[in-house]
């Protein structure tokens, strides 16, 4: 029995290597046109103002907010088998979500090498509530978006310290910055020249709403789980309908993506078969996470 991700890897065949790291152009643009094309039909229907159109506000901050998981896949360049594709794709998803991709591939993949490390692990800048008050602020939003927004502003400036980025790293993720301030400055001018408020309710409003939403699907990646090394006990695996899985690019076998994180979205419910018996962090359900987290919080 594997009982180490280490383990558990070695302990597969070649062949099984090989299909479970197999990418696919044809897989990813499917899912892409799924979730880009609602992201386009309830833009479409805000910008329309059809009726009772404010209620599609919170649906389309969630279609858009959860872009960030495109984005996750795009930057492992899992998400197609064409590289390119994958860039261009993730520098879109990246503008939406406010979180440019080269940056972001810095953090995530140090996010990788110390999954869970009280000092390493870049996730944790933001830390794991403790408290009711905590986790209500944490779910709110208020704290990714500062961090973000800062990272942002501080990189176009040329200064940054992240111990994550490499020195070779900082001049590229300057000009990263700069380019997508200039392009939110070139959208906002756009606007004000054609007088024209639709970035904001089809996009600007929604993520803030759908904002929360994504905290509470990242949260049960890895709170309350060990901090070790091995993969298969400090990361969660969250059971959830079809639909999430589909919203989030198969992100709930998380225990899945950080044992082989090469392995594309669409091989990962496959991978779960091979994981699951080992796997020390199962849970059924996101409603079943935040409840018990919930519960303990109200405890202490």
């Amino acid at each position: 029995m594997a009982h180490t991700h280490h383990s558990l890897i070695a302990s597969l065949s070649d062949a099984q290597r090989r299909d479970l790291q197999t990418r696919s152009d044809g897989a990813g643009l499917i899912h892409l046109a799924g979730h880009g094309g609602a992201v386009a039909v309830t833009a479409g229907l805000i910008f329309m103002e059809a009726p009772y159109w404010p209620a599609l506000l919170p649906i389309q901050g969630i279609l858009v907010i959860f872009l960030f998981t495109t984005l996750h896949e795009t930057i492992h360049r899992t998400a197609f088998a064409t590289a390119r594709l994958n860039d261009a794709v993730a520098a879109v998803c990246a503008l939406l979500v406010f979180l440019p991709p080269g940056w972001f591939r810095y953090f995530h993949f140090a996010h990788h090498r110390f999954t869970n490390h009280p000092v390493n692990d870049p996730e944790l800048a933001i830390a794991k509530p403790k408290t009711m008050a905590q986790y209500l602020f944490y779910l709110s939003g208020l704290a990714v978006w500062w961090f973000q927004l800062r990272a942002l502003v501080v990189n176009a400036a040329g200064a940054n310290r992240d111990a994550f980025v490499p020195a070779q790293g900082k001049r590229r993720v300057a000009i990263e910055a700069r380019l997508y301030l200039a392009a939110y400055g070139a959208l906002a001018a756009a606007s004000l020249a054609l007088a024209s408020d639709a970035l904001i309710w089809i996009w600007l409003v929604p993520v803030v709403i759908g904002q929360p939403f994504l905290r509470a699907f990242l949260l049960a990646e890895h709170a309350g789980c060990p901090e070790v090394e091995n993969m298969l006990e400090n990361s969660r695996t969250t059971l959830t309908n079809g639909a999430v899985r589909f919203l989030t690019w198969n992100m709930p076998y998380h225990v899945e993506h950080h044992v082989m994180p090469s392995a594309p979205f669409h091989k990962l419910a496959r991978l779960h078969g091979l994981t699951a018996p080992h796997a020390a962090v199962i849970e059924r359900g996101y409603g079943k996470f935040h409840r018990k987290l919930a519960t303990s919080l109200l405890d202490r």
